[in-house]
Formats: C-alpha cells, structure tokens, sequence
C-alpha cells in the first residue's frame, strides 16, 4: 500500500464514521492538518504509532503481506496479446 492508498481508506473510514477530519485530530492530539495531508497522502513523514493509533480511531487494521511478484515483460507482453 502507497500513501495515496493509505489516505483514501483513512478518508474513506472517516467519512463512514460521520467524523471530521477536527474530530479525528482533536481523539490523536495532532492537528487537523496533519489529517488532511495524510488524507491527501502528500505528508512527508508520519511514524507507525500515529498511523495506528489513526487506525484504532477510525476502526481500520494494519496488515502486513508479503508484496506480490512483478509480473515479467515477457508476461506483460502476453497480457497485452490476449486483450
């Protein structure tokens, strides 16, 4: 997961809990531009314990998974024949 990813499901979760990103903030003692950029995914930097501590608040789970193969050029070649 990327930080665009990561701020989508936080915006998403949020939104679904009916907070604002004020009230999220204010539950973390961080600012609520700090929930925006995370929002945004354009933070720099944010440390594990915010992110789940972020997490817990909006009921949302970190999930750690082994990244998938990237697929080969000969794969993606083949891929774009069949299409």
């Amino acid at each position: 997961m990327d930080v665009i990813a990561l701020g989508t499901a936080v915006r998403a979760a949020r939104k679904s809990a009916g907070l604002s990103q004020a009230q999220v903030a204010g539950r973390l003692g961080m600012s609520r531009a700090t929930v925006s950029a995370i929002e945004r995914g354009t933070i720099g930097e944010i440390g594990l314990r915010k992110i789940i501590a972020l997490c817990g608040v909006l009921g949302l789970v970190i999930q750690v998974v082994k990244r998938p193969a990237r697929p080969t050029l000969a794969e993606l070649r083949n891929e774009a024949r069949r299409a």
